[in-house]
């Protein structure tokens, strides 16, 4: 039996946290090389990213040896410290307009075959939990059958791994359009296009209506504050 999965994106789609990943990033990189991360914001694109793409890039530029080869530690400790940063979000971040209410109604339609929600998320799974749960928002979404940027570079290749997660746990498929992604970027439009699912894009990051409907999303919504609206671009009506 087909069922419909939707993965939500994290930053600028359903919080605004600004900063905590970067104060994440350096206090790894301080733990594993003693010294501080001396790279400019703007040196790194994180918008749409996976945090194993981000984390080689900012090992490359800070100057450490085989950036690929010592990645997997660098995501360790980004694991390892990512709970610390909670009481930073919940100090400084917040959950975008709309957002709560948004989750809260689809979970309300899942009921015995409904749809599922999860997240597909560049970011490590312990700084997604950082980010959603000081924000309320964690207990609205299974995050054991998302999938995270320490999975794969690729933020596409993460549609796969969601899919076959969820399908593990709720016993039915999730192919094709049967899955939904929701975010802000067009890489997230673009993780959808490539794996036959299809793109809610949200314009309340750093990019504009015009740019995410020209990288093909399927629905394009000024923010997530009209419920009706948002349910009506996810369920396809």
């Amino acid at each position: 039996m087909a069922g419909l999965l939707v993965l939500w994106d994290i930053d600028y789609t359903l919080v605004e946290a600004d900063g905590v990943g970067r104060r994440l990033y350096e206090m790894a990189f301080a733990e594993l090389y003693g010294r501080p991360l001396a790279i400019a914001p703007t040196e790194v694109s994180m918008a749409g990213r996976t945090d194993r793409a981000i984390s080689m890039d900012v090992l490359r530029l800070a100057g450490v040896p085989d950036p690929r080869g010592e990645v997997g530690r660098f995501e360790a400790a980004l694991t390892r410290l990512a709970p610390a940063v909670a009481d930073l979000v919940a100090a400084t971040g917040r959950a975008l307009p709309g957002a709560a209410a948004a989750l809260t109604a689809i979970a309300a339609l899942a009921g015995r075959a409904g749809p599922r929600q999860s997240v597909l998320t560049g970011n490590v799974r312990a700084l997604a939990a950082a980010k959603l749960a000081p924000l309320g928002l964690a207990p609205l979404l299974n995050l054991d059958v998302g999938a995270y940027g320490d999975e794969h570079e690729v933020r596409a290749e993460l549609v796969h791994l969601a899919r076959r997660r969820s399908a593990a746990a709720y016993g039915r498929r999730f192919d094709g359009e049967g899955t939904v992604l929701v975010g802000d970027t067009p890489l997230d439009v673009h993780a959808a296009k490539a794996t036959g699912a299809r793109a809610v894009a949200v314009a309340t990051g750093h990019f504009t209506a015009g740019q995410l409907a020209a990288a093909g999303a399927d629905a394009v919504l000024a923010d997530l504050t009209d419920t009706g609206q948002v349910l009506s671009a996810v369920l396809g009506r």
